[in-house]
């Protein structure tokens, strides 16, 4: 059955996320969605002038793929997505997922690569197109919340679909005055203190034009000012495995201890830290402010946004940072 409210989030992502105009193109890729959807994006992108171009993942079949894909298939894989996102203007992905932890059995080795071959095509992407990149509500996601389905369905619309977001950025330009004119900060907490510089490095608040739900003002310290240490304390959800009670260490910049709840994760922890030569030192500090969002649920496009909290993410810097880390992670 057809629900009106695909149509209300596909509005959103055209009209607002993306501003699409007249004669432009769009890549939706949809990951494990209903068809359904996909209908109300390309309806959605035809009324506002634009060009839809359709892409359908799925979990299961990409984790096939994944497990024993060689580096000449990915080269070629590559070239051809990087072709194809140079002709697009804008971008919308909405990513479900029946099961959070399909890819927890693919090699990190697998894994490494694949995020190293793609990383032209999303850094065309995230610097060169209008993007927004979304969950979708699934039986697994209401687990994750603690949710009924039905009850989780309707809280992820009333979020991503009938959330004021014009109204959210006009009252996030304080806290962009704010961090703009910082430059030392220092955070303190239970297992934490962390020192850094951010001088002139600048903030962009989002509040709609990059996720949904959104709701946060990010920058990035300068690359080698972090010294002290963070423990973060709600579980987070990485290429297919739960993390907890992550602690890392900091000196000049670079993580040199990082532990995780066991010796198992703590190892998965040490090997994607170890991705590449960037991969240890941080690419964003953000603080979040969604309203509607104020418990963690294992899924980093809602738990970066929790109202109060802030992020501090190993990895790339993205785009209002010029010349900053580069890194094949980026993990909030």
């Amino acid at each position: 059955m057809y629900d009106p409210r695909f149509d209300q989030l596909a509005r959103v992502l055209v009209r607002h996320s993306t501003k699409l105009q007249k004669g432009e193109s769009v890549l939706i890729e949809l990951f494990d969605v209903p068809d359904e959807m996909g209908i109300a994006l390309i309806r959605a992108t035809r009324q506002a002038g634009g060009i839809p171009f359709l892409q359908i993942h799925r979990a299961r079949i990409s984790r096939e793929l994944a497990l024993q894909v060689e580096e000449d298939q990915l080269a070629t894989s590559s070239a051809l997505e990087l072709t194809r996102m140079k002709k697009m203007q804008a971008y919308v992905a909405v990513r479900g997922s029946h099961n959070i932890t399909e890819l927890s059995d693919v090699p990190e080795e697998k894994m490494r690569l694949v995020a190293g071959k793609l990383r032209p095509v999303m850094d065309w992407r995230i610097n060169k197109t209008k993007w927004v990149v979304l969950r979708w509500p699934t039986s697994a996601m209401a687990q994750q919340a603690q949710m009924s389905t039905e009850a989780f369905e309707d809280y992820y619309f009333r979020v991503c679909a009938g959330f004021d977001y014009a109204r959210m950025a006009k009252a996030a330009e304080p806290l962009v005055a704010l961090m703009d004119r910082t430059d030392r900060v220092r955070i303190t907490g239970p297992g934490t203190d962390l020192r850094f510089s951010k001088k002139d490095i600048p903030t962009k608040a989002c509040t709609g034009d990059r996720n949904i739900p959104d709701g946060e003002c990010f920058s990035c310290p300068t690359r080698e000012s972090v010294e002290g240490h963070i423990t973060f304390n709600c579980e987070t959800l990485y290429r297919g495995t739960v993390f907890n009670n992550i602690k890392l260490e900091f000196k000049q910049g670079r993580i040199f201890s990082g532990v995780a709840d066991s010796p198992a994760t703590t190892k998965k922890l040490n090997e994607i830290l170890d991705a590449d030569a960037g991969a240890r030192y941080i690419g964003e500090f953000a603080i979040a402010f969604n309203p509607f969002i104020d418990r963690p649920m294992k899924d980093i496009l809602f738990d970066e946004k929790i109202a109060g909290s802030f992020h501090f993410t190993p990895g790339q810097a993205y785009d209002v940072y010029g010349n900053g880390n580069k890194s094949q992670i980026h993990w909030d």
